[in-house]
C-alpha cells in the first residue's frame, strides 16, 4: 500500500498513462456510442451546425441490410468452425508435447512461430498455397495450369485441382481455405497456454493412474481434461472474442474485396463491414454494427462463463 501523505506520487506517475487511456480509449468508446445512437450521423455535417435524430434507426437499418447479414453469418460460421477445431487440436498437441522432454523447447519455438508473424504476409503464403491459375497453350486451346502446393499434394492422390480462392470459386473452397488459415494461426497461442496448464499439475495423480494401470484414454478423460479445464474454458473465450473479430486473416488471402474476384464482399466480416462504411462517412452506421458486435461478443462470453462455471474445476 502506499501511504496516504505519498498518494500524490503514485498518482502523478500513472499520469500520463491514464491520460492516454482516456483519449485513446475511453472517450473513442463513449463517442461510438453517442454517434450510434444519432440518425444518419456524419462528422463533417455536424461541424456545419447539422443537427441529427437521436433513436435507433442507424441500428434498424443495419439489421435490415443484407451485405450486414452476409457479414453476421460468415463471421458466426467461422467461429463455430474454427474455435472448436483449433482447440482441440492444440490440446493433443499440447498433450504430446509435454510427452517429449528432449525436443519440447525447440518444438514450442517452432509452433509459437506463426503468432508472431504478420497475418497479411502469412495469408499472401497461404494464398501462394491455394491458387490455381489456368493459362492458354500457345495454339490457343491448350489450357496449362499452374497450381499451388496444395493441389499439387491432392494431384499425388489423382485428384483433380481445385479452385479455392480465384475467380468462380465456390463459397465451400473459400471458407475451407479460411478454417484451415485461422486454425494454423490460433493453434500457437492455445497450445502455449495448455502446455503451462499441463506442466503445473501435480504429477501425483498420473503415477496413481499408473499404479492402477489406468487406460491412456482414460488418464487423458478423467484427470489431464477435468484439472486443464480452466485453461480450456480460457482458450475458447478468448477463441471466440478472436474469431467475432476476423478481419485480417481475410484481407490476407483474398484482399480488400474480401472475397474472389468477381464475387466481392462474399465473406465480408463484421469488422469487415465496418471498416468498409467509414470511407463513406456512414459513421452512425459503423457505430451501430460495433455495438451490434459488442452485444453478440458479451452475449457469448456471459454464457461460455456460465457454462464454465457447471464444467470447470479448480
Amino acid at each position: 500500500m502506499v501511504d496516504s501523505k505519498h498518494q500524490w506520487k503514485a498518482w502523478l506517475y500513472l499520469s500520463p498513462a491514464i491520460v492516454l487511456l482516456l483519449v485513446f480509449t475511453v472517450w473513442p468508446i463513449i463517442n461510438t456510442v453517442r454517434m450510434a445512437f444519432m440518425d444518419g450521423y456524419n462528422g463533417l455535417a455536424i461541424i456545419g451546425g447539422a443537427e441529427f435524430e437521436f433513436g435507433i434507426a442507424n441500428f434498424q437499418r443495419v439489421l435490415g441490410l443484407s451485405s450486414f447479414k452476409n457479414s453476421l453469418y460468415n463471421t458466426m460460421l467461422l467461429c463455430v468452425l474454427t474455435v472448436p477445431i483449433s482447440t482441440l487440436l492444440a490440446l493433443l498437441i499440447a498433450v504430446a508435447l509435454n510427452s517429449i522432454k528432449w525436443l519440447q523447447k525447440g518444438l514450442q519455438t517452432i509452433f509459437f512461430l506463426p503468432y508472431v508473424t504478420n497475418s497479411i504476409a502469412i495469408g499472401m503464403v497461404f494464398a501462394a498455397m491455394f491458387n490455381i491459375v489456368g493459362n492458354m497453350g500457345t495454339d490457343g486451346n491448350d489450357i496449362i495450369i499452374t497450381a499451388g502446393i496444395i493441389n499439387n499434394i491432392l494431384g499425388v492422390f489423382g485428384i483433380e485441382p481445385i479452385n479455392w480462392i480465384n475467380a468462380g470459386s465456390a463459397y465451400w473452397a473459400n471458407i475451407t481455405v479460411m478454417v484451415v488459415y485461422i486454425v494454423w494461426n490460433a493453434l500457437p497461442f492455445k497450445i502455449l497456454v495448455l502446455l503451462g496448464g499441463l506442466q503445473s499439475i501435480n504429477k501425483q495423480y498420473y503415477e496413481a493412474a499408473k499404479v492402477d494401470s489406468t487406460p491412456r484414454w482414460r488418464v487423458f478423460t478423467r484427470i489431464t481434461v477435468p484439472l486443464l479445464s480452466p485453461m480450456i474454458a480460457y482458450v475458447v473465450i478468448t477463441g471466440f472474442i478472436g474469431g467475432f473479430k476476423e478481419y485480417s486473416s481475410i484481407v490476407g488471402i483474398f484482399g480488400e474485396d474480401m472475397g474472389p474476384a468477381g464475387a466481392p464482399g462474399r465473406l465480408n466480416t463484421i469488422v469487415g463491414y465496418i471498416y468498409d462504411a467509414l470511407p463513406k462517412m456512414n459513421y452512425g452506421v459503423a457505430s451501430a454494427a460495433a455495438l451490434i458486435l459488442f452485444g453478440i461478443i458479451f452475449v457469448v462470453t456471459m454464457i461460455n462463463m456460465q457454462v464454465s462455471k457447471k464444467r470447470v474445476h479448480y
